[in-house]
């Protein structure tokens, strides 16, 4: 899953972006609005995490703005501002939930998972296809009951293909969901991703076809299980 994070302090966007690639996150920071504009208007995001007081755009005209050009993407706004009034501005103006800084991780990581489980068809936690499970929250997976051992961009590959099981994903469109623009790699990278993922889901009991090739377009689960 991808994330925007829209925060104007160094630290605080180093350590929360830190924080949350270790859960598998793929995180990108913008450190004024201008910039959070220009990335949001280039690029999807699963989930913005948006900072209200920001320079050159502040958060609450960021918000107006996407949501007036039809940008549907949840929007987490942090705030320092802890009032009645502040809170309901962020929410009036299309904002889909609201923690208050100094944040608690727990609470924050917790509203995260909500805010990406909207989109779901299944408001379950747990992702399925066939004998395949996958727990976002606690970020493990398994196939007929034996763990994968994945790394976090497998984790995330394999979570990609669960959420959107019946579409078909181009290696351009993995790179955009998966990478940072910052520092893309080929497309290469994802055939060997994808050669490991499907190498231990073998190993645990799956079929050689368990994600499909489809030549010349990308790769998608396969949909006969």
């Amino acid at each position: 899953m991808k994330i925007l994070l829209v925060e104007d302090d160094n630290r605080i966007a180093e350590t929360l972006a830190s924080i949350l690639r270790d859960r598998y996150y793929t995180v990108e920071i913008a450190g004024d609005g201008e910039r959070a504009w220009s990335l949001a208007s280039a690029f999807s995001y699963d989930l913005i995490l948006l900072d209200v007081m920001l320079p050159k755009i502040d958060g609450i005209t960021l918000t107006q703005r996407w949501r007036a050009a039809g940008k549907s993407t949840p929007i987490l706004i942090l705030t320092a501002k802890n009032t009645s009034r502040d809170k309901v501005l962020g929410l009036d103006v299309g904002a889909d939930d609201y923690v208050v800084k100094p944040f608690d991780l727990p609470e924050l990581l917790a509203r995260i998972r909500a805010l990406l489980r909207r989109g779901d068809r299944d408001p379950s936690l747990i992702l399925k296809w066939g004998l395949l499970q996958l727990d976002p929250n606690r970020c493990e997976s398994e196939y007929n009951g034996v763990a994968l051992p994945l790394t976090p961009k497998e984790y995330s590959l394999l979570e990609l293909l669960l959420r959107h099981p019946r579409r078909l994903f181009s290696r351009p469109a993995i790179l955009d969901r998966l990478w940072s623009f910052e520092d893309p790699p080929g497309e290469e990278t994802v055939k060997v991703h994808i050669r490991s993922l499907r190498k231990k889901l073998q190993a645990a009991g799956a079929p050689s076809n368990f994600i499909q090739t489809v030549y010349g377009l990308g790769y998608r689960l396969n949909q006969h299980l």
